[in-house]
Order: structure tokens, then C-alpha cells, then sequence
């Protein structure tokens, strides 16, 4: 009769055996859904879209080979609080009076401090910023559909100066998604926010934050703030969430960095889509392209993802902001 110890290591064995088998039958599948994939001829060609469905199944059977995504803890998401708009004043506080006895005539009389004359506001006038002023150069178009997160990750890189534009750095960051994804950041899997920052910091740029705006109207006015401040583009999540735009400048009524209220009109953005067309979103622009007011509203919308609930970003403007100065 076998021991206890026996049949644990036994039962062991044959959950281990068990799963193996699991395995290897989920990537047997998967050869086998490539190979019919291939058999379309069509894939080279994108005939009828079958190159766009190849890249779909392909991504599948990567998530299927790898396993459920990670929970584990990720970069927050930070609720961002619009900071009161004073009303400016160009009147001098009076001195107080002096109250009690009043004094003797042998007695000195005290000069008053004068009260400090405010420091008058700079004039109001139009905003036109910009923190690259060669967006060609720093570039990057997406090699898939799926890698506009990866393309915008790039693109701020080379424009700190930690990363070449080409397609093989490319997919050496998108190679690299397991080192940080997260179920809170990606239900499916898939590049978020936070993985993007996670991403910034491995490469040599530290301090990119996630912000989640209540309007679209806070999200740009404090992303203009902090690249005038800082002179380093800003991650914007557009298509609720579903694309990246790389905002490296801005258009506004008054300078943001003084006027709290300075309202912005628009943005210059580098598209990593670009020069593709979207049948739901249009034509996109070449980088640098200056994005108005409407194209704003049109494009960068409150963060709804499908694949479910982000209860710190859900109906929120999202952007992915940088703290410190840009390293080049």
C-alpha cells in the first residue's frame, strides 16, 4: 500500500502532467488556426482585411500561450483638482487703524509701513507653444494596429533622447508588456496608461504621472502647464482610451502657467496612426499637425473601454503627464 507521501508526489505528477498536457494542446490549437490563417493567401495582400484578422488571431494565441494577466498592483491613477482662480487686484491692502488712547504730544510718532505694491500681472495675451520644433524627426509610426501606446512610448523617448525611431526598438518595447502589465491598468492585457509610465521610467525617463481629468477643458489647460514648465510632451489618451496622441505643444488665450483660467484652443499632436485612415475616426495628420478646438471635442473623449469597468478613469479625460524636465 503506498505511502501518503507517495500518493501526494503521484497526485502531483499527474496534475503537472495534467497541465502540460493543457498547454500543449492551447499551442497545438494555436499552430493550427495560424496555419489555416495562412492558407487564405491572402494575408501579404490584407485582401478583404484577412491581414488585419491574421494580426487579431495572432495577438490571441499570444495572450492564450501566456496566461491571464497579473494582478498586481500598477501606477495610480491620480484625480486631478483644478487649482481656484483668483480674482487679481491691483489695489494695495489699507493699513489697519490704530485703536486705544491716542498718544501725548511728547510722544514719538511712528512712521507707518507703507503697505507692498502688487506685482501687476503680465498682459493677456494669445499662446503659441510648442516643445518640438522638428516633430518629423522624433516620429514613429505604428508597425500594427494594436501599438499605438508603443509608437507614442517611443516617440517621447526620442524626443528626451533615449530612443531611436526605428521598428526594431519598436518591437523591442512591445516585446516587452509582460515586464508591466497589470489587470488594474489593462483588462485585456493590452497597453495602458500606467504600463507607458512604467515603460518611461526602465527607458531613463522618470516621472511621468497618470491624471484623470473631469473635463477636457482641465485635461489640456494643466497638460499645456506642465509641458511650458517642463519643455516634455504629454500622452494623451484619445478615443476613449482606445488611441494615443503625443500632445508637444498648444495654442491658448493666455499663458496657462499664469492665467488659471486660460482657456486652450487646440493642440500640435504627433499621431502615431498617421498616415493611416480610421473608417470611424478619418484621415489622421502628419506629426506636428495642429489640432483644433473641434478636433479636440471630436477625438479626445472620456475614457469607456469595452473590455470593463476602470473606476478611477471611467468618464474621465485621461493624460499621462510629465513632472520633471526633459533630459536632453
Amino acid at each position: 500500500m503506498p505511502q501518503p507521501h507517495q500518493v501526494e508526489n503521484g497526485t502531483a505528477r499527474l496534475r503537472s502532467r495534467g497541465g502540460r498536457i493543457g498547454r500543449h494542446w492551447r499551442v497545438f490549437l494555436a499552430l493550427a488556426l495560424v496555419a489555416v490563417a495562412m492558407g487564405l493567401g491572402a494575408v501579404s495582400t490584407n485582401a478583404l482585411g484577412a491581414g488585419d484578422r491574421f494580426e487579431g488571431l495572432v495577438e490571441r494565441i499570444d495572450r492564450l500561450i501566456a496566461g491571464p494577466v497579473p494582478e498586481r498592483s500598477t501606477r495610480p491613477t491620480v484625480a486631478y483638482t483644478p487649482p481656484p482662480v483668483a480674482a487679481a487686484t491691483s489695489m494695495p491692502t489699507p493699513m489697519p487703524r490704530a485703536t486705544g488712547p491716542a498718544p501725548s504730544r511728547s510722544a514719538a510718532v511712528a512712521t507707518p509701513t507703507p503697505a507692498p505694491t502688487p506685482t501687476p500681472l503680465p498682459a493677456r495675451v494669445a499662446v503659441d507653444f510648442t516643445a518640438v520644433p522638428s516633430p518629423a524627426d522624433v516620429f514613429s509610426h505604428q508597425a500594427t494596429k494594436d501599438w499605438c501606446a508603443v509608437a507614442g512610448t517611443q516617440m517621447v523617448l526620442a524626443i528626451h533622447g533615449k530612443a531611436p525611431t526605428s521598428d526594431a526598438f519598436q518591437q523591442e518595447i512591445a516585446s516587452r508588456i509582460k515586464d508591466w502589465e497589470s489587470v488594474q491598468d489593462s483588462r485585456n492585457g493590452n497597453w495602458g496608461p500606467a504600463a507607458m509610465a512604467l515603460a518611461l521610467d526602465a527607458y531613463g525617463v522618470p516621472g511621468y504621472e497618470i491624471r484623470a481629468y473631469d473635463t477636457r477643458a482641465d485635461a489640456l489647460r494643466d497638460s499645456a502647464r506642465a509641458i511650458k514648465a517642463t519643455g516634455a510632451p504629454v500622452v494623451l489618451l484619445t478615443w476613449r482610451g482606445a488611441h494615443t496622441w503625443v500632445m508637444s505643444g498648444y495654442r491658448a488665450d493666455a499663458d496657462p502657467s499664469v492665467f488659471p483660467d486660460a482657456t486652450v484652443t487646440g493642440a500640435y499632436i504627433l499621431d502615431p496612426w498617421y498616415p493611416w485612415e480610421s473608417n470611424i475616426w478619418g484621415q489622421s495628420d502628419p506629426p506636428g499637425a495642429f489640432q483644433d478646438a473641434a478636433e479636440m471635442e471630436r477625438n479626445y473623449l472620456a475614457w469607456k473601454r469595452p473590455e470593463g469597468e476602470y473606476p478611477d478613469r471611467d468618464g474621465k479625460f485621461i493624460a499621462v503627464v510629465p513632472t520633471l524636465p526633459l533630459t536632453r
